[in-house]
């Protein structure tokens, strides 16, 4: 609706003024209209004349006749004109298909990206939930999307986790074969105390490489000895076969937590399957884009107001820069993209700037394509970081037990659709790009803006809607608080082509809080069934129920009918 009020503002501005014009139309409060448009104001230096008076001009044309779906048009403070639309425009824009702005598109969605050899933290958590929402909206514009996943197998964090693993299984000798007994024995284990295991290995290693000078030394080894492994398609050495089985047990482990929240992914991007095509994109442009320094491949970012980044180091190796680029190009080979979103932490912005500038200098078209989305880091109400490097980190799955503690303490059970629904919406109904304050108890509240209140705002309807032995029918003759809540339900495509548009899904968090809240009020004033109006009302009770359902829906949460 609101390009329809554009385009008729646009011609009645052209008709009246001869003046070409992208009118500003907003959805109003409901109070004094449904739209609001500042177009007198957006006209009034280019006419020299008094806004009021422009939109008194363009009110009385809109009220004129010819504009059917606007029931009044009045001008406001010093140059607003606030719109209502008629009963059957309402109507109309809830019962409208859905635009598809994004058909024929291929979107390449990448997010969640942990590491194997390291545990899963709340910030995957966090993407993982925040990623599969944008994805869902890019599908529902019409989009189709692919969503991939990219992650270390390689690199020095995988040299730290080796070294303790074989240090550890061996008594500190670094006896590979006495490791490979080890973790050949660990493999019978349950997979939660083999990822246990890896964890704190990482920890070791970590700790080691960055107090020990001899130690360092080996884990720079065990890193090298990594890429060989790859390079020589190696899987009988017993390092190999180490390394080969803990990997497997961190793709077990993401795969398990994965089907738990409800994600999916068609693939991963290992980087060592990224790093060759990185490292081989990046000599390719030695001299044009990359140059040597010290012995080290870099990009010159201070020549794009940027910083100079290693892509190769001094030993041969890629970097997380050369990977990325290596990424990029394999994204690309796959899927001939017309978009890439690629959804991070943002500790990596200024990092992915000089990724992208790079790769802009050499295949402009792959980083304009490209659009970095990023996020704040996870806390407990509390505010103390967590790093995975330390150990005390704040992982995925604690996350997740609180809220299902907090739950259990709430109302004595143990449902997992609220739990998810309550950490998901916590998570999304923020404003994507700071940080996160998590409350586990504020989160499973059935009351206040929370997952679970929204659920069980579903499943109230669905219960009245349930109790009625009559059919819904369609009826143009609203009373007050039956239109407040026809109009709010046709703000639902509004509010989500924004969120798709600015890859932001707390405008649907917003907007169905918003919707309930009007349910509430509607409830209140309007009895449903055995009414002489039952029939009007409870077909608003299944548009509600239906908008409730597709909007948690998008956001990855169930909408159950029961509770």
């Amino acid at each position: 609706m609101i390009n329809e009020l554009q385009e008729d503002l646009a011609k009645l501005c052209r008709d009246l003024y001869k003046i070409e014009v992208k009118p500003s139309v907003e959805m109003s409060d409901g109070q004094f209209g449904d739209y609001a448009s500042n177009v007198a104001l957006q006209l009034a230096g280019r006419l020299g004349k008094n806004p009021r008076d422009i939109a008194q001009e363009l009110s009385d044309k809109l009220n004129g006749g010819d504009y059917k779906k606007i029931h009044t048009a009045m001008p406001a403070g010093p140059g607003f004109i606030n719109i209502t639309l008629t009963q059957e425009a309402l109507w109309t824009i809830v019962e409208a298909e859905p635009a598809k702005p994004l058909a024929g598109q291929t979107i390449v969605a990448e997010y969640s990206d942990p590491n194997p050899f390291k545990v899963l933290h709340a910030a995957h958590l966090y993407t993982s939930i925040m990623g599969d929402a944008v994805a869902n909206l890019l599908e529902n514009a019409g989009a189709k999307v692919h969503r991939v996943n990219f992650g270390g197998d390689v690199g020095l964090h995988v040299g730290k986790t080796m070294w303790a693993i074989v240090g550890h299984c061996s008594d500190g000798e670094l006896n590979e074969g006495r490791a490979l007994s080890e973790i050949q024995r660990l493999a019978e284990q349950e997979l939660s105390a083999r990822i246990a295991f890896i964890t704190k290995r990482y920890v070791e290693g970590n700790n080691a490489y960055e107090t020990d000078e001899k130690a360092k030394q080996q884990i720079i080894d065990y890193n090298k000895r990594v890429y060989q492994v790859h390079e020589l398609d190696d899987h009988e050495s017993p390092f190999a076969q180490i390394y080969w089985n803990c990997r497997e047990w961190s793709y077990q482990y993401f795969d398990e937590f994965y089907r738990f929240i409800g994600s999916r992914f068609e693939k991963y991007y290992p980087e060592s399957q990224t790093a060759p095509l990185g490292v081989k994109t990046v000599q390719e442009h030695i001299g044009d884009v990359y140059e040597e320094s010290n012995g080290a491949i870099v990009f010159p970012g201070e020549k794009y107001g940027l910083h100079t980044r290693v892509f190769i180091n001094s030993q041969g190796l890629p970097t997380y820069e050369a990977k990325d680029v290596g990424l990029i190009m394999a994204k690309w080979n796959d899927y001939k993209f017309d978009r890439s979103v690629v959804i991070t932490g943002n500790d990596i912005i200024e990092y992915m700037k000089v990724v992208l500038k790079s790769i802009e200098q050499f295949a402009p078209d792959l980083s304009r394509r490209t659009t970095h989305v990023t996020h704040g880091i996870v806390k407990l109400s509390g505010g103390v970081k967590m790093s995975s490097r330390l150990g005390n980190i704040l992982g995925a799955t604690d996350v997740i037990q609180f809220a299902a503690a907090a739950n259990r303490e709430l109302t004595g059970k143990d449902d997992e659709q609220v739990t998810l629904g309550a950490v998901k919406y916590a998570f999304l109904k923020q404003r994507m790009g700071g940080d996160i304050i998590y409350d586990p108890a504020e989160s499973v509240s059935i009351e206040g803006n929370s997952g679970p209140y929204l659920q069980y705002a579903h499943a109230r309807a669905k219960s009245i809607l349930s109790k009625a032995d009559k059919q819904p029918a369609k009826s143009l003759d609203l009373d007050v608080p039956e239109r407040s809540l026809l109009r709010k339900i046709g703000e639902y495509q509004e509010v989500v082509a924004k969120a798709t548009e600015e890859l932001m899904p707390h405008h649907v968090c917003t907007y169905l809080y918003e919707l309930a809240q009007e349910f509430n009020s509607f409830y209140e004033k309007s009895r449903i069934i055995d009414d002489p109006r039952e029939e009007v009302r409870l077909k608003l009770v299944e548009l509600y129920s239906q908008t409730l359902k597709g909007g948690l829906n998008l956001l990855g949460i169930e909408a159950p009918e029961r509770m």
